[in-house]
């Protein structure tokens, strides 16, 4: 695991991916791929999510509620695609190739 990419250049390139992803598909791929486990860091991940998109790195482009459990029930399911400022960012930093 020591040659894993911080977290948050991951889901930037996960949302890179046509269509974008649903954060209850980046979650546990994340958790996966990085060997965590567990509530705390599930909602630690999705936090990391917000923070990027709050930074304008990721968009927010659909909304619905958690109605069957998929994350959590009854919590916003978010779909989010990488912005350009996004793909810049991770273009400086050799993370994409666009």
């Amino acid at each position: 695991m020591a040659d894993l990419r911080p977290i948050k250049f991951r889901i930037l390139e996960l949302c890179n991916e046509e269509g974008g992803k649903w954060n209850y598909e980046i979650v546990p791929q994340i958790q996966k791929e990085y060997g965590l486990k567990g509530d705390f860091q599930r909602d630690s991940i999705n936090f990391d999510i917000i923070e990027l998109a709050s930074g304008g790195l990721l968009q927010d482009v659909e909304v619905k509620v958690d109605e069957d459990g998929i994350y959590k029930k009854g919590f916003l399911l978010h779909k989010y695609n990488i912005t350009e400022f996004g793909q810049i960012r991770a273009s400086d930093a050799c993370l994409l190739n666009i």
